[in-house]
């Protein structure tokens, strides 16, 4: 009988962990991990770290786990295409020939669910009837494993996660046994052994004030055990054992390196010729350039385009067709493998709580008509197909030559070099032999031609689906472990060398200074994804930026050093417009103005002897303003615009004034007070005829005349008013001297003037209401010509 044992040991200076599997009957044999036999597992902890942190022991295994790590997909048939992508994952596409009518493929464990997702089997010569594969056992996804994620949990809360488990506790104050019930904590509470006078335990416990009771189900009686006095807890559940032992496995970074056999049955002949194709993860592709500036003032430049390939996938691509895909396609993680049951609502109780209810029967003279069975109900279900393409990589008219270009050392240094060579020595059959090698005294150049001349990139660009595919058509060879640098774009393309100023300078100390940058155009049907740039001009490396995706046909501009000798200042102003009229519906008149930005730029350098073009990276002031005018030269970016400043030959300044304008739109009515010079302006400049322009006439005299009747009716009802008011002083001046006999002559006097008051209020009375009149006229004129007049100004 077999039986496994794990021990934990934490001592003062010391941790270990080991796993013995002994098999009394058969010595020397192993334990099948996937047998149903009893295993018993020890947990051993030690008094004085008796709350162990299960995240360092995880940390302590990982660092020690020194496994090889395997291939993501063991196969028969030979690897022959690898499509590697920006987002993370790799098309991988094998054929060959196998007799039988299985094939079975080992898979990573962690890479068992993209393989699940994408893999696809043509056959020739019959078809796939099913793919299986083992299925962990329900017991792995146990809750209690949750807590020994790394990073996470302690002893308490393993325990506490394994309630209801049977254990074996040993502790200073005996043996124990039962299952666990529940872990609490306790604080300032004293234990046994201080209670019993133990010294050095109770100064612990005086500097311990938290701990752990353990309480265990035995039969009818429950026990207590104090965590700190447990020596060890011994697993009686061998099944549980087990998944401990798989998920420190995992942890310490073994369990994602376990295989999983997948099988695939096929149906036919005994000989099949295959095609297996599937994606799983790959890491990306990385992309570099460099940009070679010609030494004679041309327009043409060289773009040259390489990319690294990392091969971390546990085994050699040898003689292989690469493809590398550019664009963002999604990829996400799916868990296909595992199984997952679906809550449903228990009804036993609603089935509980019907009850018949009793009837009397009751008998009927009428013929009894008999019912058909009822018609059973039919349920359609669709499944879609999906259609996987698999394409064969092979060139039939240039035979495969295995390459390797530019590669990295791996870390065994020994393995890749022998690697390397075996790869590399069919290129020194089949291509021609390095350039000499430079006389003494004479440095190599990094020229124009010389760095054309350095690389050969041969690749075929097509478009899959928006994504930018580019297939090299050589076929390559990269050793397990290492990375390796292919060719694949060298083309002449439209590139000039210029100065570019950015709001708040180029960097620290830079704050006026503007970059250099090379523009240049993707004349190619590349995408170039982002990546770094190295410049190169007049024979030697100048300066790098970085790119973001450039499409094909599209533009960049890249920053790659900075010019001390140009500085940029900028001067901003803003105001509104005037108010136009731009639409006018019964008696509504709708206006526009305007809101300026004026931004003056001005450019500062050294006369220089050929003139200066300084890039300015012009911010928009929002999503409604506009250039007026346009300068001429300008680019548009999604938030920004490009704008050209000229410097001539031999001057030391150069200025631009850049206006960006947005309009604002209300509405006003007739009676507004602005309304006359508006309509004024509109008669004088507006783009009328002269039916519109007599009718508009019509309308602004009587509109004119309105406000000339307002006016006066204004005028005169603040004479009313002073008036009313003096008249009022005055009968309160009366009211004073009423009852004294001396003043007669003063009553009479202000008796006179309250009458002129009265009498001069009277008269301004009836010349306001005679103005009304003339008004209310005036407006029923206006208003009968403003309902037949309908204006609207052009579009700009």
């Amino acid at each position: 009988m077999c039986s496994t044992f794990a021990s934990i040991g934490v001592g003062a200076n010391r941790s270990r962990f080991s796993t013995k599997t002994r098999c009394p009957s058969r010595p020397g044999s192993t334990l099948d991990p996937t047998s149903p036999s009893p295993v018993a597992a020890k947990l051993m902890f030690y008094p004085s770290r008796f709350l162990l942190a299960l995240s360092g022991f995880l940390a302590i295994g990982s660092a020690c786990a020194g496994r090889v790590r395997p291939e993501p997909v063991e196969s028969p048939l030979a690897l022959d295409s690898v499509v590697l992508y920006r987002s993370g994952v790799g098309y991988f596409e094998r054929h060959g020939e196998i007799d039988g009518d299985t094939l079975t493929l080992r898979v990573r464990k962690d890479q068992i669910d993209d393989l699940l997702k994408s893999l696809t089997v043509v056959d020739r010569k019959g078809r796939p009837l099913s793919i299986s594969m083992p299925l962990d056992p329900q017991s792995w996804s146990n809750a209690a494993m949750a807590t020994l994620a790394p990073g996470e949990g302690s002893l308490a809360e393993v325990l506490d996660a394994l309630r209801g488990v049977s254990v074996r506790v040993k502790a200073k104050g005996g043996r124990h046994q039962g299952r666990i019930v529940l872990i609490e904590e306790v604080i300032n509470e004293p234990s046994d052994a201080s209670s019993r006078g133990d010294r050095s335990v109770a100064q612990i416990a005086a500097n311990e004030t938290r701990d752990y009771r353990l309480t265990l189900l035995d039969g009818e009686r429950f026990r207590v055990v104090r965590l700190s006095e447990i020596e060890s807890v011994e697993l009686a559940d061998g099944d549980l054992a087990m998944q401990l032992h798989r998920s420190l496995d995992a942890s310490a970074g073994e369990g994602m390196f376990e295989q999983v056999d997948v099988t695939i049955r096929l149906a036919g002949a005994k000989a099949h010729d295959l095609t297996v194709s599937y994606v799983v993860e790959a890491p990306m592709w990385k992309p570099t350039y460099r940009v070679v500036l010609p030494s004679d003032g041309s327009d043409r430049g060289l773009l040259q385009a390489w990319a690294v390939v990392d091969n971390v996938s546990g085994e050699d691509w040898n003689n292989v067709s690469l493809s590398l895909t550019s664009g963002a396609p999604i990829a996400f993680r799916y868990d296909l493998r595992t199984p997952r049951g679906v809550e449903r609502e228990d009804l036993t109780e609603r089935g509980v709580r019907r009850r018949a209810r009793a009837a009397v029967g009751e008998m009927t003279f009428d013929d009894e008509m008999e019912r058909g069975p009822a018609q059973d109900l039919l349920i359609e279900e669709s499944a879609a197909a999906v259609e996987a393409e698999t394409e064969a990589f092979a060139d039939e008219e240039h035979p495969p030559t295995p390459s390797v270009a530019g590669g990295l050392a791996p870390a065994k240094k020994a393995k890749v070099d022998a690697k390397r060579s075996r790869a590399m020595a069919p290129n020194r059959r089949g291509e021609s032999p390095p350039p000499a090698a430079p006389r003494p005294g004479e440095a190599p150049r990094l020229g124009f031609e010389q760095m054309q001349q350095s690389m050969l990139a041969k690749a075929s660009t097509h478009r899959v689906s928006g994504l930018t595919r580019v297939d090299l058509d050589s076929r390559v060879t990269i050793p397990d472990g290492s990375s390796t640098m292919v060719a694949i774009l060298n083309r002449e393309v439209e590139a000039d060398e210029a100065f570019l100023f950015k709001p708040g300078g180029a960097g620290v100390g830079y704050e006026s200074n503007p970059y250099r940058v090379v523009r240049f155009r993707n004349d190619t049907e590349h995408v170039l994804e982002p990546g770094p740039i190295s410049i190169f001009a007049r024979g030697s490396f100048v300066g790098e930026g970085l790119s973001e995706v450039v499409g094909t046909r599209a533009s960049v501009t890249i920053p790659f050093a900075v010019e001390p000798e140009i500085r940029v200042f900028s001067n901003a102003e803003h105001r509104g417009d005037e108010l136009k009229i731009v639409k006018i519906s019964r008696g509504v008149v709708e206006v526009e103005s305007f809101r300026q930005t004026a931004t003056t730029w001005t450019v500062k350098l050294p006369p220089r002897a050929k003139d200066t073009t300084v890039l300015i990276r012009h911010p928009r002031q929002g999503p409604n303003y506009e250039l007026a005018p346009r300068p001429e030269g300008t680019e548009d970016l999604v938030d920004a615009y490009l704008i050209p400043v000229a410097v001539t030959a031999r001057a030391a300044e150069a200025k631009l004034k850049v206006v960006e304008q947005t309009p604002s739109r209300l509405s006003l009515s007739i009676w507004d007070g602005q309304m006359v010079p508006l309509l004024d302006q509109l008669l004088v400049a507006g783009p009328l005829d002269e039916t519109m322009r007599g009718r508009l006439d019509g309308i602004v005299s009587r509109r004119r005349e309105i406000g000339r009747i307002d006016t006066e009716i204004a005028s005169l009802q603040r004479q009313q008013r002073e008036l009313d008011e003096r008249a009022k002083q005055t009968r309160h001046n009366l009211a004073a001297i009423k009852k004294d006999p001396k003043a007669g002559r003063l009553r009479e006097r202000l008796n006179r003037r309250l009458l002129e008051f009265t009498e001069q209020g009277d008269a301004i009375g009836r010349q306001i209401v005679d103005l009304a009149s003339k008004r209310l006229e005036q407006k029923i004129e206006l208003e009968d010509m403003l309902e037949e007049f309908e204006f609207v100004a052009p579009a700009r």
